[in-house]
């Protein structure tokens, strides 16, 4: 699933351009065309290190059990179990 999502974003990447000239010409057809992962809309935040998608943390950008694991362990500066 990591994969995929980083197939996804660089083909987001990729067709970022010529999708913001077909929304403004209005050419729906020629959106059509395009493969659908190069939507931005199909993207989903994911955990860094496990790939978990429910649950992510963006100023962090792990999920929320990972997350937990680094802090118990100290591994976050700033965080620890006693400050939860």
């Amino acid at each position: 699933m990591k994969a995929r999502e980083r197939k996804r974003e660089r083909l987001v990447a990729q067709y970022a351009e010529k999708r913001a000239a077909l929304k403004t010409a209005g050419d729906w057809e020629g959106l059509q065309k395009l493969p659908r992962d190069s939507s931005k809309v199909r993207l989903h935040n994911r955990c860094n290190i496990t790939g978990r998608p429910r649950g992510y943390m963006r100023q962090f950008g792990i999920s929320r059990v990972t997350f937990r694991e680094m802090a118990s362990a100290g591994l976050i500066p700033g965080i620890t179990k006693a400050s939860w």
